[in-house]
């Protein structure tokens, strides 16, 4: 259904610049403590890994088979690299999570200064954490064979996102402290359900494809907000990057959840994360992918 009502522009690009600085600054400015060489044999035998990541961190079983399953990719930028995943997950995988995240919902939060916290006027929806049943597991590793099995990097748990009307996510990015040893180095963010008006994945400082043929995925409209916007497509994701080669955060990957002006949005967040020296504990290393890309 067209929602012909213009909405204002949420910031101008002078604010937004502004606004990825201060979180750059937030955040520690990760990515800048990895610019010096690094000789990889002394990190793997030095490397500090916090507790409390390695253990949100999870593993396929290794006898688990998962069926194939065809999607189709198209490039918005290779620097970094954005990518449009049409039909990453079926219908039916989608409802099966939406279901699953069903009495699990709490008040979803942010980090200030370290510290966990909830403000709605950054962070308006619910989370739920999901259970790692064989669906789940495989779309972890569907997500992974994705990047090609990168060496030293795990999916994080996985959790879903439910946002109301009003629901939204102001500028963030995705990096959380980061160095060349440990960080998250992209993300998808995937549609359950998209029964609602409003509520697109917008990118201010990339560039929309000029190209018609985007249409039917990203808001073309002349009320559209500046850069891309993403609509909410169920089955749909939208991969990123988060850093370069070097381990510098790409600061183009600012990006909100704009506001749900009708109707109910329920996403997933997929994250990887490298860990250097990290590996599979004994028992749960995982075989080749049966992944098809149509």
């Amino acid at each position: 259904m067209a929602n012909n009502t213009k909405r204002p522009q949420w910031r101008t690009a002078v604010e937004v610049a502004v606004i990825s600085i201060v979180i750059y600054v937030a955040l520690g400015a990760p990515g800048l403590s990895s610019l010096g060489p690094t000789n990889n044999e002394n990190v793997k035998q030095s490397v500090p890994t916090a507790r409390a990541k390695i253990e949100s961190l999870v593993y396929p079983d290794e006898t688990l088979s998962c069926p194939s399953h065809k999607y189709g990719v198209h490039v918005v930028t290779s620097e970094p690299l954005v990518l449009y995943i049409d039909g990453f997950l079926s219908g039916e995988e989608a409802d099966y999570l939406v279901t699953q995240s069903q009495d699990k919902w709490q008040t979803s939060t942010i980090f200030n200064g370290g510290v966990e916290t909830t403000d709605d006027k950054v962070r308006k929806s619910e989370k739920a954490l999901i259970d790692r049943d064989d669906t789940v597991q495989c779309i972890e590793q569907r997500a992974l064979a994705f990047q090609g099995w990168p060496a030293e990097t795990f999916i994080e748990r996985l959790w879903t996102q439910r946002y109301n009307v009003t629901g939204h996510y102001a500028y963030h990015y995705d990096w959380a402290t980061a160095s060349k040893i440990s960080r998250r180095v992209s993300t998808f963010m995937v549609y359950l359900a998209a029964d609602c008006e409003g509520g697109g994945t917008q990118f201010p400082k990339i560039a929309r494809p000029k190209d018609a043929r985007w249409c039917e995925f990203v808001d073309c409209s002349p009320e559209a907000e500046e850069g891309v916007t993403f609509k909410p497509r169920k089955g749909a994701a939208v991969f990123w990057s988060n850093f370069d080669a070097a381990g510098r955060g790409y600061k183009d990957t600012i990006h909100a959840g704009l506001p749900v002006t009708s109707g109910t949005k329920i996403g997933l967040n997929i994250w990887s994360w490298y860990q250097a020296g990290h590996s599979t504990p004994q028992g749960h290393i995982s075989g080749p992918s049966t992944e098809h890309v149509a």
